[in-house]
């Protein structure tokens, strides 16, 4: 039974994942819509791995995931200065 514990720890719903990472369950689903967050679903249900949300977390925090706006930010900026 210990084993199924631990399992059940490292696999969070949406409003696990959403104390975790301290924002509102709408934010966690808007997030999925757009498929910014690695999720799984279970029938109808979504389930967030705690493996997965830290390492998406730390690539975050890196600005690797932030990458493709900026630049896309650069190049709006260059076209409306006329570059």
């Amino acid at each position: 039974m210990d084993r199924i514990e631990t399992v059940k720890t490292r696999v969070l719903t949406v409003q696990e994942v959403s104390r975790y990472l301290r924002v509102h369950p709408s934010t966690i689903y808007r997030m999925l819509k757009k498929n910014q967050l690695p999720a799984f679903r279970v029938g109808s249900d979504w389930r967030f791995t705690v493996e997965a949300i830290d390492k998406w977390r730390a690539e975050a925090e890196q600005g690797a995931l932030g990458q493709p706006a900026e630049m896309e930010r650069a190049e709006a900026e260059g076209q409306a200065s006329g570059k």
